[in-house]
Order: C-alpha cells, then structure tokens, then sequence
C-alpha cells in the first residue's frame, strides 16, 4: 500500500494518532489516488486532475511549497495546467501558481485560467494592508518567521454562490460556503465520484475558532458538511491531511463534523439568549462526549474552547458581558494595584510558580503577566514568567495554542 493511503487506512482504524502524524506535517509526496488523480501532500494539499483539456489543479501550492509543488507535478504528468481553483485565499494554498505561469511563459501555452469565489480578491486586498500583522501572527502560530508577501496572483474570474464548469468533457461543480473563511470553495467531480473540500475538512476540529484570525461561520460550515456528506463521494481530498476512501467513511466524517460544529454552535446560542456571560459560556458549553475519540475531530490545531469564543463574537460582538470589561483600566495599571496589594512583583512571582506547581496554568500565567507589566525591567521577573509560559505550552495540545504560548515565553 502506497504511504498515502497507508496513512489514511491506519489514522482511521485508530492505529496511528493524529498527534503522531499530524495534517500539518505533510508527507510531501504525490500519489495518485484514483485513475487520472494525484494527490499532492504538501502544507496545503494540492489535487490534480488529468483531463482532455489539460490538468485541472484544485488548490495550486502554498507560499514556500509551490517548487515542490510543481516538481511532483511534473513528475506525474507533463501536461499543460488549463484551470486552477483557488478553494480560499490563505496563502499556503494559491501561491503555486506563479511556478505554473511562469511555465506556460516559457511554453508559449496560456496561462493557466484561475477561478475562485467573489470574496477572495478582498482577502488579497485585506492582505496587502496587514501584512505586518499577518507576519506577526503567523510567526506565533507556527514558531517560525515568515516574511508576509507583498504581491498576489488574483483570480481571472470569480464566482457568486455555485459555478459549473465542463472541462474536457468533465462536469466540474464549484460551491461557495462561509466556513473557516467567508471565500470558501469545495468542488465535486460527480464523474469521478472525488470530492475536494478545501479546508473545510482537515483532519482536525474545524479551525473555526482560531484566537488571531479573523470572524469564522460554524453554522454555515456544518450546512456545507451536510451538503456534501449527501453526494455519495468515493473520494475525500481534503485542505489539509490525507484523502477519505469509500463512501461510508466519508459520510460519516463529514456528519460528524458538522454534528461537532452544531452541537457547539447550539450550546452558545441557548445561553447567550439565557442571558449568560462569556465566562459562563466557556466553562460549560463542550463538544459532545460521544465523538471525542473520533481521529478526524481531535484538538490539535484548534480546539473547542475558541470556538465557542468565535461563536461569541459573531452572534454577540466583543464586549463578553462583564462590565468591568467594557472600559477596562490600563493593563499597566491593573497590574501595578495588583502587585501592590500582594506586597510587590516578587510575591505576585512566588504565588504564580505555587500556582504552576499545582497544576493551575491559567492562574500562574496571569500572575506572572501582571508581575511583568509591573515590573518590566526585573530579570527574576521575566525569567519566571518565560519558564511558566513553556511550561504551559508544554501541556496544550492545540497548534494554537502551544504557538502562542511559546511566543510569549520566548518574548
């Protein structure tokens, strides 16, 4: 058996966990995957369909992926790239086509005709204006610098809420859906029987809570997952991860899936018209018991917690019900008083490292967050709180979190 769909077979039957073989640590390898369809495990997966009109790409190669990319490519088929489907704008999964373009140049062929949906050119507009914030952010996230481009290769042609294509003789179907991004596309190939979805699907709890990232669409995401669980695919190829086999497994992922999102997306609903608080809302609403040994609905990139903060903000905005919170004092501040009644930073310090001792991350963290702000200079202080912030990310499972907590351990 060939490693992709090796890996597939054992993730699913429980014989290698998704934290040992994570979706964001790519085999890097084509395999194809069914006649005339390679899969490309990079960052962001990339799918190749082999038509008479040329190969269609869905997803095109990520930003530093795209040469590795194109080398698998080319050793699987030679043809010219007619059509690239952007399935959302991150950049880890439209940034290939530039190797393609530059082919075709040297070629003489057209350049490759790329579609995506309506919203996704105001993402690279977006990303032209933050690309500061975005490199910072993403540095945390992945533990690794990453120069935010300046320049993007935006779709020739754009789409409302579905599009259908024949290329080749191959009906092709493009579907619009607000999920992890409100440009989110997933495509069915009803000849083939191949399902492509983009990000939607991952391998992971839907990233629809990600703390740094703009608003997320649980509700909307869980419809698409219903949708698509009613095709009857026989092929899953998924943003992130490796593909589904059979129709059974794949309905079965993609309910509970959307399942996982419902039953969240429900809890939060239910309290905030109760009345209830954000803190409230965090500590009681959780993913339901009976999926929480699923392989494909781990916490291991997101996690529940900051969905249920996503769901928040997007039914209820910002303010999270405490109206302490609401015009809050000086971070500086608060942690100055703090620190004054607790006698000074150093004893802030000791009772954060009994708290770490304990077990009690969260409590050590803001401790030692406000021993910091009020003592910025002290080398004990910040020594303390780096050693207390790694110990935490030491015990998340989450990408996210562990990312962040590092960031700020190393800060």
């Amino acid at each position: 058996m060939e490693p992709v769909r090796k890996l597939s077979e054992q993730l699913w039957r429980g014989e290698v966990s998704p934290d040992e073989r994570h979706p964001f640590h790519p085999l890097m390898v084509l395999e194809e995957i069914a006649p005339g369809v390679a899969f490309i495990s990079s960052f962001a997966n990339v799918t190749a369909v082999d038509t008479a009109a040329g190969l269609l790409l869905v997803d095109v190669g990520g930003y530093l992926f795209g040469e590795m990319v194109f080398g698998a490519l080319r050793g699987w088929s030679a043809r010219e790239v007619a059509l690239g489907i952007y399935t959302h704008g991150h950049i880890d999964h439209v940034f290939g086509i530039e190797r393609f373009d530059e082919e075709a140049s040297a070629r003489s062929w057209p350049r490759p005709h790329v579609i995506a949906h309506r919203a996704l050119p105001a993402r690279f507009d977006r990303y032209r204006k933050t690309g500061g914030y975005n490199g910072c952010i993403n540095a945390r996230q992945f533990g690794a610098a990453l120069a935010w481009p300046e320049r993007y290769r935006y779709p020739d042609e754009t789409y409302d809420e579905a599009r259908v294509l024949e290329v080749g003789g191959e009906r092709i179907e493009l579907h619009h859906a607000r999920g992890e991004t409100d440009d989110a596309t997933w495509v069915w190939l009803p000849q083939r029987k191949l399902l492509c979805t983009g990000d939607l699907f991952i391998w992971a709890t839907p990233n629809a809570g990600n703390p740094q990232k703009v608003q997320r669409y649980p509700g909307e995401w869980a419809q698409a997952l219903r949708r698509m669980a009613g095709l009857g695919a026989e092929v899953l190829s998924p943003g992130h991860g490796v593909p589904i086999f059979g129709a059974a497994r794949i309905g079965q992922a993609l309910l509970e899936t959307a399942a996982w999102l419902e039953h969240l997306e429900a809890g939060v609903l239910a309290r905030m018209n109760g009345g209830a608080k954000l803190d409230q809302i965090v500590s009681e609403v959780t993913p339901p018991a009976e999926l929480a040994g699923r392989p494909y609905l781990q916490p291991i990139y997101d996690e529940p917690e900051f969905v249920v903060r996503n769901l928040w903000r997007l039914y209820g905005g910002w303010y999270d019900g405490d109206p302490a919170h609401l015009k809050p004092p000086p971070e500086a501040e608060l942690a100055a008083c703090i620190s004054s009644l607790a006698g000074g930073a150093a004893k802030l310090v000791e009772r954060a490292e009994a708290a770490a001792q304990a077990g009690q991350l969260a409590l050590a963290c803001q401790l030692v967050e406000w021993a910091r702000r009020a003592a910025p200079d002290d080398a004990a202080v910040r020594k303390a709180r780096a050693n207390i912030y790694a110990t935490r990310a030491e015990k998340e499972r989450s990408l996210m979190a562990r990312g962040i907590f590092n960031a700020a351990a190393k800060d």
